[in-house]
């Protein structure tokens, strides 16, 4: 089969679209028919070699741990699936990957796709919707009638936190560009701040917030700032693993996403329900896998991308 991978840490030069072994399914997985795989920026901190203490590869390694497919091949002891059912999955991070024509996968990460988008862009779903479940719901423990400022809403992640906050009955303020600030109020926001306009101290001055919600990274400083946004006893969480300590008893929580089958499954739920939307900017061909790397790095991407083997 094809796939990309590649030989040894490096820049975006070392990712390869070549050929190898397609896999076949070990006790307790599935292989699955790859339809859509969705680009995350942790994929290029693990190609540079920045986080390999946390996710140590073997090499050559195939990245992407976003997956959108087709069963083909059911292992041993797998219960539930069958060859032929439309699935998705957020991998393991530093197992081989989904930017490939095929993919094994642990069955216990596994959910039904959705039925009501096209199952390549369902990709888009799995890391980045769990990342803001997880973030409201089980870190900060976000309940109806709260305040929350999202910042960075206008990404992957902040665009599902958005309207799962909404729907949990929150009073939701969001920071995007003027590029996203449109669909991010179309997804429920009572404010949208526009931060290139604007500082955000400055957009909310006199306000406190139950949970603030940081999808960007950010200086110390920075982190400083937005924790005391956050209200006496409420939680700052960030995607960025904030180095703070804050006083008031505001809760300071860096979020390290898991996959979890049952809350994706949650989540393919509600967009078959149509309280969740998908969005996928672009789909490319996984033979632009390195200059979706360099826009990445460049801040070039229009969204979230989708690459099709």
């Amino acid at each position: 089969m094809k796939a990309v991978r590649y030989h040894s840490y490096g820049d975006s030069s070392v990712l390869v679209y070549e050929d190898t072994d397609r896999p076949v399914a070990g006790a307790e997985q599935v292989v699955v028919k790859v339809a859509g795989t969705a680009f995350n920026p942790l994929d290029v901190a693990i190609r540079a070699g920045f986080v390999q203490q946390e996710f140590p590869v073997a090499f050559p390694h195939i990245p992407n741990f976003d997956v959108a497919g087709v069963i083909t091949e059911v292992g041993e002891g797998v219960r539930g699936w069958s060859a032929g059912d439309a699935v998705v999955a957020f991998l393991p991070p530093a197992a081989p990957g989904a930017a490939a024509e095929y993919v094994a996968v642990p069955a216990e990460v596994l959910a039904s796709a959705p039925r009501t988008v096209e199952l390549a862009d369902a990709a888009a779903l799995p890391s980045a919707g769990l990342a803001a479940w997880q973030s409201l719901f089980e870190h900060a423990g976000l309940k109806a009638g709260q305040s929350i400022l999202i910042n960075g809403a206008g990404g992957a992640v902040g665009r599902y936190a958005v309207q799962l906050a909404k729907q949990a009955g929150a009073n939701v303020t969001a920071t995007a560009s003027v590029r996203s600030s449109d669909l991010v109020a179309s997804y429920g926001a009572d404010r949208v701040v526009d931060y290139t306009a604007t500082s955000l101290t400055q957009a909310v001055a006199g306000q406190r917030f139950d949970v603030v919600l940081n999808l960007v990274r950010t200086s110390p400083d920075e982190d400083a700032r937005l924790a005391d946004l956050t209200v006496d006893g409420g939680a700052f969480v960030s995607t960025t693993f904030p180095d703070l300590t804050a006083g008031r008893g505001v809760r300071v929580v860096p979020v390290f996403t898991r996959s979890d089958a049952a809350q994706l499954a949650e989540l393919v739920a509600r967009v078959d329900a149509g309280d969740l939307k998908v969005d996928v900017a672009e789909r490319r061909p996984l033979t632009d896998m390195a200059a979706i790397h360099d826009d990445a790095v460049a801040g070039r991407l229009p969204g979230k991308i989708v690459l099709i083997p």
